[in-house]
């Protein structure tokens, strides 16, 4: 009895064992119809838009094309898609979320000039947006009222009619540069950089930098570099948290993949905050941007974040692009030395040696602001024209559908490559942009680039770094030979115009190179001439007692 007992115990169990199993299997099968069901419907709806949208390669479920990603300047992988596709606009899936990649000159123009009041807003971006400034700062800030406050507090610092007034110190700054560079020359990279720090921090703060050792210029730098590189369209980390941001939930402190990304109270924007109630709080310095926003702030009730933003966004971002340029200059020079006699005659006859040019001179060199505009032209330094825009409805273009939201980016390498446009697009040729020359081709705008960005998201900062620029170049090639650095045996060296970083905001990698004063006289010319703005932006110096790498170590 008591095995038959145990028997009956023991088949029970199995039964019940069995309907356990059963139920769990039942769940699970639930679960994964539940999951497929929902993975084919959103992929229905990726297949629907890909019919719908830009010409582009089949994405995948869930991944997209994230996968064929290369690992180095993505931007001209989405140049050959648009060749392949015969399509000046493109679609590429990172991940489920489409991206629509610009790769015309007068498709860009059509679609974000001409459309401002549409594509000026921001898309959701996880890696610079939501675990960085997010909604604090006017780059990543979606389109809106508080955007429009952002705007128009950063138009205090540097819009047209302001940066018209920097043109005195500005001018001093440059001068400097040419007065170093002729003690210096093998540093003109540290010259170039200390040059645009300087010019920044004289607007925001009101006070120059005067060292090229001055670690707030490197550190600045690193963090600018440090962004453009983590921000580049990709299949790793950080990036690979825009095609599956769950990863972006995960606590910093427990997640490498993040790569410091999403801490709270951000280190730098500490940093910029102490910076500008330092400069606030200084009666010493003059009336500087600092001032204007703190006056501004009741207005607007700005928080501390904000102003952090304001006052980084033209300290960072002005020093970076602007000392870029200047580089890339420079590897022009060396590459093409073809260019230059044709500047020296019109500087020559235009200013002649017993001074530089000014801002004065430009409507009387107009092949020296050809050359400004190749510069521009032929490597911007943001190859992607900056962070993405989206629009705030629905759009068509072509017959295509640009849903609301959806990744907008324009391809500034594609559009300043095209051989329309720009035959030879490699070959750096300042007759490009001389009207009447064989080499003058139809560009949709008047300047014959689009460095700077399009629509309502153009870069604030355009007019400063166009004036500082021109400025800068012509009185360098004023000055100067700038030619390739020679070896040992005497032979010159070659350059290589392809090798730059693979940041959003690249610049070329180290190079050496020879520059050398045009004669004597002209020596003469630049050393008077930085004695005296020395001089005249004494009134300037200063010293910080922050430094951006303190703020890191304090975690």
């Amino acid at each position: 009895m008591i095995t038959s007992s145990l028997s009956s115990t023991a088949a029970w169990m199995q039964i019940e064992t069995g309907l356990a199993d059963h139920g769990v299997s039942t769940i699970l099968l639930i679960l994964l119809s539940t999951v497929i069901l929902i993975v084919a419907a959103d992929y229905a709806h990726m297949i629907y838009l890909h019919f719908n949208m830009p010409p582009g390669p089949w994405p995948f479920p869930i991944v997209g094309n994230t996968y064929s990603l290369p690992d180095n300047k993505p931007w001209i992988y989405f140049e050959e898609l648009s060749k392949k596709y015969n399509a000046p606009v493109i679609t590429f899936w990172i991940g489920r979320n489409p991206t629509v990649w610009i790769c015309d000159a007068w498709a860009a123009s059509e679609i974000m000039d001409k459309r401002a009041g549409i594509y000026c807003s921001r898309p959701r971006m996880v890696v610079f947006g939501e675990l960085g400034t997010g909604q604090t700062n006017l780059v990543s800030m979606y389109y809106g009222p508080r955007w429009r406050v952002h705007r128009k507090l950063t138009h205090i610092g540097v819009g047209l009619q302001q940066v018209r007034n920097y043109r005195p110190f500005q001018n001093d700054e440059s001068m400097l540069v040419a007065y170093n560079i002729l003690r210096t020359p093998e540093l003109y990279e540290k010259h170039f950089e200390r040059y645009a720090a300087s010019v920044v921090s004289i607007i925001g703060f009101g006070r120059r930098i005067s060292d090229i050792h001055d670690p707030i210029i490197s550190e600045v730098l690193a963090v600018m570099q440090r962004a453009a590189e983590l921000n580049v369209p990709g299949k790793t980390f950080p990036m690979l948290m825009e095609t599956f941001p769950f990863f972006a939930r995960f606590p910093t402190s427990i997640a490498p993949w993040k790569h410091g990304l999403g801490k709270p109270n951000s280190r730098g924007g500490s940093f910029y905050y102490s910076l500008a109630e330092e400069a606030r709080d200084n009666p010493a310095q003059e009336q500087c941007y600092v001032k204007k926003i703190f006056h501004e702030a009741p207005n607007y009730d700005l928080k501390p974040q904000e102003i952090a933003a304001l006052t980084g966004n033209l300290f960072g971002a002005g020093s970076d692009a602007s000392s870029s340029t200047l580089v890339t200059f420079v590897l022009a020079c060396c590459a093409f030395p073809e260019v230059l006699p044709k500047a020296w005659e019109e500087l020559d006859r235009v200013v002649g040696p017993k001074r530089s040019p000014t801002m004065d001179d430009e409507p009387n060199l107009p092949y020296i602001k050809a050359f400004v505009k190749e510069v521009f032209r032929w490597r911007s330094v943001a190859i992607i024209g900056g962070q993405p825009h989206a629009p705030i409805q629905k759009d068509t273009y072509k017959g295509y559908l640009i849903p609301k939201g959806t990744w907008v980016q324009g391809n500034v390498w594609a559009i300043h490559h095209h051989e329309r446009e720009f035959p030879e697009p490699d070959r750096f040729s300042p007759n490009r942009h001389v009207k009447g020359d064989p080499e003058n081709r139809p560009f949709p705008n008047e300047r014959g680039y689009m460095t700077f960005g399009w629509g309502r998201r153009v870069c604030s900062g355009q007019g400063l770094a166009e004036q500082g620029t021109f400025i800068t170049i012509a009185r360098l090639l004023w000055a100067f030979n700038i030619q390739k650095a020679l070896g040992p045996d005497g032979k010159e060296i070659p350059v290589d115009i392809f090798d730059y970083t693979n940041g959003l905001n690249m610049r070329p990698n180290p190079f050496k190179c020879r520059i050398t004063p045009r004669s004597l006289e002209i020596a003469a010319t630049v050393n008077r001439e930085g004695e005296e703005a020395l001089q005249r932006l004494a009134m300037y110096d200063g010293e910080t007692k922050y430094r951006l790498s303190q703020w890191y170590a304090k975690k």
